[in-house]
């Protein structure tokens, strides 16, 4: 909540006192209260709180928090006069990450991998570039974007500060002189004799120097762009640019007598993780980096991003989602995540920036791949996309064909059954006919989920079983997997077909075999009749598709039994044969035929 009556005097006293009483804490080892005390002595008796050397010179100089939050204020502190949101806790682990690197010289490499809107460039690129310069810790400092129009941004965002921020200038003077340094795009010299470059991904930074110095810090910021992912060389070819250009241009620490005398160049990678062999997940393998990992959504030890948004009251929220019989099926489910918000609350790493549903829920659905790595930092999931492209026909339009022969495939789902690590909680049903014309389709698509306790997930399985061939009488085969119950469930069904009057006349036959194929590869044979539009599907069974078209192998996908089922059908529907019924004729009949 963004106080209106805030007092800008007042937060810079409060804030003085507060990083004073801290370092007086870890300097002197004052106990709190002392240092409290002797922090509130030496703001009412010092003679230099914000100028040149004074209390606040020295906070920024200890402290890149305090320097963030007093010098960089109107960028970084929520107030009536800006729109700036408030901070979280990963801020203040991205400023201790700085802490660490830069001022208590820890490490020399660091990796920050966090998601993308989380204002990684502004306290990187901005507000650590600014910091060094200030305090002269880089004299030659090279930002690398991926784009050379991004690095370009950041040196405007960089000049703006260092000429129109009152409280750097009071502290640390002019240091913008366009007359007497170079001052552009590409380069700005700063009149304490420190000089900031940019370079683009793509170009090349050895021999790069200012004045005979070598770089004393490099940032890059998303040093890698969609082209250097796409093969496994491209990916190579940026790693070794990485290695042989980035990590060999700075210089290395200097000792004397066994003391520290100089730092060594430091190198700072932030970004998100693209795949699994980009720079960035190369970079978090690495002995010799410290790398800092967050996830917009925060799990616990063992959870799946798939635990939250395929259970419960967020499992149906997206069935409204994609619900096309609705009018308005994305405002229908925003509405029901409002009404439930409290029951579907997660953890995330920043309340203030990002709405469960808006930001999180919807992004995921539509694109699960992006989301994975954008947000999640996770390609370890992540996997290339089987199927591009699908056709489907509404019920109306599929029932019109002649069917050759039709076929009901289910895929049990056991109770907590796990599989490659996820859980298979889905049974999936799929009702396929072949047409005169060639083509087969799946007249009706289902991932359903049944109560488990007292048997009745068994029960309604079984029941949905009937009702599906009570509704498609065509149906002469069912192909029923049998890994789940061991053929359990194909006797109950012969046991309820004999039963049922309806039913009992039908001549219907039951095929009850285990998987024995690698998925992967059984999966790969329908892929070009499914982006072919050789295999049809019912444009009402938005779901169904919907998991086809995410799947991207069984070891990167959250769910495989559409992809799964869909292949077992394409391959026995060809392989059943449907008897014709025989005309029975009298012998006079035949006679009077002639």
């Amino acid at each position: 909540m963004i106080d209106n009556n805030f007092d800008n005097d007042r937060y810079n006293q409060i804030t003085l006192h507060k990083y004073l009483t801290f370092q007086l804490i870890q300097e002197k080892n004052y106990p709190k209260a002392e240092a409290k005390k002797k922090a509130t002595e030496l703001i009412r008796t010092s003679t230099n709180l914000w100028g040149k050397n004074g209390l606040a010179y020295y906070l920024g100089q200890k402290s890149f928090e305090f320097f963030c939050l007093y010098y960089l204020q109107d960028i970084f502190v929520a107030k009536p006069t800006n729109k700036q949101r408030g901070l979280a806790p990963v801020h203040y682990e991205m400023w201790n990450f700085i802490d660490e690197m830069f001022i208590k010289d820890y490490f020399d490499k660091g990796n920050m991998v966090i998601p993308r809107g989380c204002a990684k460039t502004t306290v990187c690129d901005l507000a650590l570039t600014i910091w060094l310069h200030c305090y002269k810790q880089s004299i030659f400092t090279i930002i690398g974007a991926k784009k050379e129009r991004d690095a370009k941004q950041f040196m405007d965002n960089i000049r703006t500060v260092f000429e129109n921020n009152p409280n750097i200038i009071k502290t640390f003077g002019k240091l913008i002189d366009t007359k007497k340094f170079t001052v552009n795009s590409e380069e700005i010299e700063l009149a304490n004799g420190t000089d900031i470059q940019i370079v683009s991904s793509g170009a090349s930074v050895r021999g790069m120097n200012y004045r005979g110095i070598r770089p004393t810090c490099f940032i890059g910021d998303d040093f890698q762009d969609e082209a250097d992912v796409l093969t496994e060389e491209a990916s190579l070819k940026k790693w070794d640019k990485w290695c042989k250009e980035i990590e060999e241009f700075g210089d290395t620490a200097t000792y004397r007598d066994g003391i520290k005398v100089g730092k060594a160049t430091k190198i700072l990678s932030i970004g998100t993780i693209m795949k699994n062999n980009c720079l960035i997940s190369r970079l978090c393998r690495q002995k010799d980096y410290k790398t800092l990992l967050k996830r917009a959504i925060i799990l616990e030890g063992g959870q799946k991003i798939e635990d939250i948004f395929d259970k419960d009251l967020w499992l149906e929220c997206k069935r409204i989602y994609f619900d096309n019989k609705r009018d308005n099926p994305y405002q229908e489910a925003k509405d029901f995540y409002i009404e439930n918000k409290e029951a579907m609350y997660f953890p995330i790493l920043w309340e203030d920036k990002w709405d469960r549903f808006e930001d999180l829920a919807v992004k995921y659905w539509k694109n699960r791949e992006a989301f994975m790595t954008e947000k999640m930092n996770d390609a370890a999931t992540i996997g290339e996309k089987k199927f591009k492209s699908n056709r489907t026909e509404s019920p109306e339009e599929i029932n019109k064909h002649n069917f050759l022969k039709t076929m009901l495939c289910i895929d049990p789902a056991g109770t907590n059954t796990k599989v490659k690590g996820k859980k298979k909680d889905y049974f999936a049903f799929l009702v396929g006919s072949l047409s005169d014309n060639g083509f087969k389709y799946c007249r009706k698509g289902e991932l359903l989920k049944f109560e488990h306790s007292n048997g009745k997930e068994y029960d309604a399985y079984i029941k949905h079983t009937l009702d599906l061939l009570k509704k498609y009488k065509d149906i002469t085969h069912i192909w029923i997997e049998k890994n789940t119950y061991g053929g359990a469930d194909a006797i109950r069904i012969r046991e309820e077909l004999c039963k049922d009057h309806e039913l009992r006349c039908r001549d219907i036959e039951i095929i009850n075999t285990s998987q024995n194929k690698n998925k992967d590869d059984k999966i790969s044979t329908i892929v070009g009749d499914v982006n072919n539009g050789r295999i049809i599907f019912n444009s009402e069974d938005t779901e169904f598709i919907e998991q086809i078209m995410e799947f991207q192998g069984c070891n990167y996908s959250a769910h495989d039994d559409a992809a799964d089922i869909t292949s077992e059908f394409n391959n026995r529907i060809d392989e059943i044969e449907v008897l014709e019924p025989i005309d029975i004729y009298k012998i006079s009949d035949l006679f009077r035929r002639r």
